[in-house]
């Protein structure tokens, strides 16, 4: 059994929310979807995402 992802990438954030991986990149780098850069990648915690989406 795998522990639930504390964060998940701009192409998980993509496949879970149905939308191009494009818009998601886009959205995660003009702010629009609050991530984390970490190197050259951006990292967007599940909890702010369920926030954002009012799913808690």
């Amino acid at each position: 059994m795998e522990p639930e992802k504390k964060v998940i990438t701009e192409k998980e954030l993509s496949e879970a929310l149905g939308i191009s991986i494009n818009f998601a990149y886009k959205e995660v780098r003009n702010g629009n979807i609050f991530s984390v850069k970490c190197g050259d990648r951006y990292l967007i915690p599940v909890k702010s995402l369920y926030r954002m989406l009012s799913v808690e």
